[in-house]
């Protein structure tokens, strides 16, 4: 999907984006984990916000499943 840089997304279309629920979303967004704006009583994310999110989430998870695939390999539980 193309979108322009300043665009903004809705609560449902930034869960569909992540492939999370709008509940859940809506605790990252009042933890501070996402940046946000109010308008009116709705909610609005940027979608250079959401993509940075995406990206620090994906670093973490690639770091934790280096750190996993290393210990196994230190106790020997790798498959070679």
């Amino acid at each position: 999907t193309i979108a322009p840089v300043h665009a903004e997304l809705t609560t449902q279309q930034a869960a569909d984006m992540l492939v999370v629920s709008r509940p859940y979303l809506i605790g990252l967004l009042e933890d501070g984990q996402i940046p946000h704006r109010r308008v009116g009583n709705r909610r609005r994310i940027r979608l250079t916000d959401l993509l940075a999110y995406m990206r620090e989430d994906d670093r973490k998870r690639a770091e934790a499943a280096a750190e996993l695939t290393a210990e196994a390999r230190s106790l020997n539980l790798d498959d070679e």
